[in-house]
């Protein structure tokens, strides 16, 4: 159950950061709210995954994968573009991420 709450909170950790994006500096009230509820809801989930994913395998899947969305939703719905070296970084971070999944856990 670790790994589907940890899910929820990457997607609603997006959600809140679209809708960042969206509130223009907080200037547009219900986007604010929206992100700061999202952002809520996603370090509860979070919080909860921590019961039984380990906290630096829950960080570093929460926040690479954080990356590599919001690089995504930037390039799709916000027109950003994404340089070679912004590429290249976002697939060092997705080896990362694999390596910490696979090799970082001990016991």
């Amino acid at each position: 159950m670790g790994y589907v709450y940890l899910a929820l909170a990457i997607v609603l950790e997006l959600c809140g950061t679209t809708c960042m994006k969206l509130s223009d500096g907080f200037s547009q009230k219900i986007f604010a709210i929206a992100t700061l509820t999202f952002y809520g809801v996603c370090f509860w989930f979070f919080a909860l995954s921590l019961k039984t994913v380990q906290l630096n395998i829950a960080y570093a899947t929460w926040g690479g994968l954080g990356v590599v969305l919001a690089a995504a939703v930037a390039k799709i719905f916000f027109h950003e573009s994404i340089s070679t070296p912004g590429l290249i970084g976002i697939t060092l971070i997705v080896v990362g991420v694999v390596l910490c999944n696979f090799f970082g856990a001990t016991k």
